[in-house]
């Protein structure tokens, strides 16, 4: 297998540990994963879908799992590289080649591949749907306000709802919803003069 230079980003420690990443491959190929080549390395997918990934890093080579989020993890292996911005990729770092256990990778590859077959998946960006209790009160006494409402997009409907919840006091929220009547009922968005 002759390395290319082309290798870069992610993958461009692949050479050091080109033995190891050999290895762990030839364990996802005994899965019904199916390899392409994605952002210039490995991935292995179930119909269509990305499941696991491997490469080199400086320090260590690693197996991350698309929807890691999901799996039980008891071995405790798994880690988010970004808190924050991480929500369902998790890795397996490992930095030598004693560290591969093919038991167990397999049972987290197959019970990967089991989430996959559950659509277990985070959805992106679909916000949590926010109530407002107060916002509903006022529509249910003003059917134009409700109908008015309704016309707006769904993002656009969010943001309103977004603006009166995330005031603490529902003193605020009420002003908060005096502001906005006007704007629902003249089907002006809240952001519409920022765009």
């Amino acid at each position: 297998m002759e390395s290319n230079s082309e290798n870069k980003g992610m993958w461009k420690y692949g050479a050091q540990w080109e033995e190891e990443l050999i290895l762990l491959k030839a364990i996802i190929d005994k899965t019904e994963l199916t390899e392409t080549t994605k952002w210039g390395g490995p991935v292995f997918v179930y119909e269509k879908k990305n499941v696991v990934g491997i490469g080199g890093f400086k320090d260590y080579f690693a197996l991350w799992f698309f929807n890691g989020v999901f799996l039980k993890d008891e071995k405790k292996k798994l880690i988010n590289a970004q808190e924050e911005v991480t929500k369902s990729l998790r890795q397996w770092r490992f930095s030598s080649k004693e560290e591969i256990n093919e038991t167990v990778i397999l049972e987290y590859i197959k019970e990967a591949i089991e989430n996959e077959k559950q659509g277990k998946v985070i959805k992106p960006a679909k916000k949590e749907a926010i109530i407002s209790e107060l916002l509903n009160a006022e529509m249910a006494k003003n059917p134009d306000l409700k109908s008015a409402f309704e016309k707006f997009s769904p993002y656009k409907q969010y943001e309103f709802l977004e603006y009166i919840e995330t005031a603490k006091q529902e003193k605020t929220k009420l002003s908060r919803i005096e502001k906005v009547v006007p704007m629902i009922l003249a089907n002006v968005g809240l952001n519409d003069k920022y765009r």
